[in-house]
């Protein structure tokens, strides 16, 4: 009997699946594991800040309300990326990311479906200043993208982070 053993990729990108499912937005449910060294070293998942209300407790998501587009205004949310949340709370546990994987899972808060869930222009900044090496994304197909994180800074160097080719939104 030959089982067909489950790679790493899909391996802890089935457990930032779980993760996402703790997120309190109402259009996105995202979550992010990092991993270094073959641990993960931190989680994070789309929630306000810590002791503050989120959407769900207050019933509406501002950004809907104020009819703002996917991937505009984040200044207008209430919440903290998934990917800046990993990154905080491995700071707050004082643990290094370099040389780490960062792995995303993303789908429609209400229905499930899979959605690509590549990081903002803002989690971008901040993936390629902590250090880490590769971002794994859930893709809309059910299928995975890999981004090395060097590809993104000798794109950005040569053009700019409006021509960045994957970004959400």
């Amino acid at each position: 009997m030959n089982k067909k053993r489950t790679s790493k990729d899909e391996y802890y990108l089935s457990i930032a699946k779980e993760v996402a499912l703790r997120s309190t937005c109402f259009r996105r449910s995202i979550g992010a594991i990092i991993i270094r060294d073959d641990q993960i070293i931190s989680t994070g998942y789309v929630g306000a800040p810590r002791k503050t209300k989120d959407s769900l407790e207050h019933g509406f998501c501002l950004r809907d309300k104020l009819n703002i587009p996917h991937g505009q205004r984040y200044e207008l949310c209430r919440s903290v990326h998934a990917e800046q949340n990993a990154i905080i709370n491995a700071a707050r546990a004082g643990v290094s990311l370099l040389g780490g994987d960062m792995y995303i899972y993303g789908s429609v808060h209400k229905d499930k479906t899979p959605i690509n869930a590549f990081p903002c222009f803002i989690c971008k900044k901040m993936i390629i200043n902590a250090g880490l090496n590769r971002v794994i994304c859930s893709t809309k197909d059910g299928k995975m993208k890999i981004f090395k994180i060097t590809d993104w800074i000798e794109d950005w160097q040569k053009g700019d982070i409006i021509d960045d080719k994957s970004q959400y939104g």
